[in-house]
């Protein structure tokens, strides 16, 4: 588990870990290695023996928008990918007390501010939505990266950043009252937070949704990546299994191989775009 524990790729792992475990016959240990925006943990699994045992969840910042920030230390596309595990879109929260706490008085807000805003870290597909957010609003707005989503959720709750492009675990907080759902980055409205309107209602054409993967050592051979792959279905398509994700926030939407291939192409291209407009460079994080 390539991200600290508290965010939304952690409690991916932990809902596929025990149904992943009923289903293969055998134990799924999830071992948080945090640290790079994902980059340290997905190079962790990258070095290890090809025999299907050692697997670790992967997203835009470690596969699709990692190649065109900075040199990775093993090639995101010689992974044995498994399949998608889920999509969903990222929820754009602020901090409780936010002067202007609805889209429209927000809008309005930081056209004549400075705004801080939060991402679990440089190049991790929080930082690029809201790039595109930022290079297609025109607003003025400061990024502040953090070591993984458990420590940007605590400083959007503490109120040391105003907002924050967060996955499902934000959910948490705005249900507590720690946080304000501002809007949500999906082409339309959310079920899971109907009332909160999509940024594109005032960003017109905004949209950018998140994912996490699973993918294996390079070289891992295919028929480990099959059965992997139709375990992974099964356990995605039990009942309860998906309404567990569902209510996280996490939509189960697993691919066939050849799909999801090219569906990482197409995302590494879209993210590639953003990256050079944005002039984005990787600092240590």
């Amino acid at each position: 588990m390539p991200f600290p524990p508290g965010g939304g790729v952690d409690l991916t792992a932990r809902l596929l870990a025990d149904p992943l475990a009923r289903e293969l016959g055998q134990g799924v240990v999830v071992e948080n290695r945090g640290g790079a925006g994902g980059v340290i943990g997905v190079e962790a699994m990258a070095n290890s023996p090809a025999d299907g045992l050692t697997l670790s969840l992967t997203g835009a910042g470690t596969i699709t928008a990692g190649p065109h920030l900075r040199r990775l230390p093993y090639d995101p596309f010689g992974l044995a990918h498994v399949t998608r595990l889920v999509r969903m879109p990222f929820i754009i929260a602020l901090r409780t007390g936010f002067p202007a706490p609805d889209l429209p008085g927000f809008m309005a807000w930081a056209r004549g501010h400075e705004l801080r805003w939060a991402s679990g870290g440089i190049g991790t597909s929080q930082h690029l939505a809201g790039e595109l957010f930022r290079q297609m609003s025109g607003l003025s707005m400061v990024h502040i990266p953090y070591r993984g989503t458990g420590p940007a959720l605590n400083d959007l709750a503490a109120g040391v950043v105003d907002a924050y492009f967060g996955d499902p675990a934000t959910l948490g907080l705005i249900r507590s009252g720690q946080a304000l759902a501002l809007a949500v980055t999906s082409p339309g409205r959310w079920p899971l937070l109907p009332d909160t309107p999509a940024a594109a209602e005032a960003v017109p054409g905004y949209a950018a949704e998140n994912w996490y993967g699973l993918a294996a050592p390079p070289g891992t051979p295919e028929p480990v990546i099959e059965r992997l792959a139709a375990a992974v279905r099964k356990v995605l398509a039990e009942p309860a299994t998906a309404q567990r994700f569902e209510e996280a926030g996490l939509h189960p939407a697993p691919l066939p191989r050849a799909d999801y291939l090219a569906f990482l192409r197409q995302d590494s291209e879209t993210w590639a775009r953003v990256v050079r407009a944005g002039n984005i460079r990787m600092d240590s994080d």
